[in-house]
């Protein structure tokens, strides 16, 4: 699966494009810091309970290198993580955080440069005692995701492509790519204003 590593070179823009709104996370999962390098890597998905974050510490030392880690978090009242774990991650080589919850000590991890996209930040951390399985499918920022989805993340949004579709999303990303490049902003300017005119007309708009 060595062509994955090229969703880093398509923005989620792109992919939204060809994969739909089911596949976007909601616009309140947002890069912590900036400016957030685009991150794109195959998902280990983790589920936290309220209150508990003990799963995602345990992930840190179980996802793959590149790994994007994708959790879906039972309230946004307990921080999942803070500088120590997310420093961890950055040294065993997991490529950011992806979290439907809160982290704190957000200083340390932007100094460190580690990607997280989450909800928001809050001081105080769960308890670590409730024991789940990894890599279970979750629901994160509206989106299902299964372990293995490819996960592209940046300031645009971040977009989830399915494992089995990753091949022809790729190809349909770079076909788009590909047309865009040989458009002139006079081409397009000409074909959006024939479209949106032949929209108002349809709708009885005069002016």
């Amino acid at each position: 699966m060595n062509d994955v590593r090229e969703f880093k070179n398509i923005s989620p823009t792109t992919l939204a494009d060809v994969l739909g709104r089911e596949q976007v996370m909601d616009i309140g999962i947002r890069p912590l810091w900036s400016p957030m390098p685009r991150v794109a890597g195959p998902a280990f998905t983790v589920r936290c309970p309220p209150g508990d974050n003990l799963m995602l510490h345990a992930a840190i030392h179980r996802a793959e290198p590149g790994s994007v880690v994708v959790v879906e978090s039972g309230d946004l009242d307990y921080a999942l993580a803070g500088g120590n774990v997310c420093a961890v991650a950055q040294r065993r080589g997991i490529a950011a955080f992806v979290a439907d919850g809160v982290i704190r000590d957000l200083a340390e991890v932007r100094e460190l440069g580690f990607p997280v996209f989450a909800r928001g930040v809050i001081p105080i951390p769960g308890t670590k005692k409730a024991v789940a399985p990894l890599n279970e499918p979750v629901r994160c920022g509206g989106v299902r995701v299964d372990a293995g989805d490819i996960v592209v993340a940046d300031e645009e949004g971040i977009v989830v492509t399915p494992r089995a579709r990753w091949e022809q999303v790729l190809l349909d990303a770079r076909r788009k790519l590909a047309k865009e490049a040989g458009e002139s902003l006079d081409t397009w300017e000409a074909t959006h204003r024939a479209r949106i005119d032949k929209a108002l007309s349809e709708g009885g708009f005069e002016g």
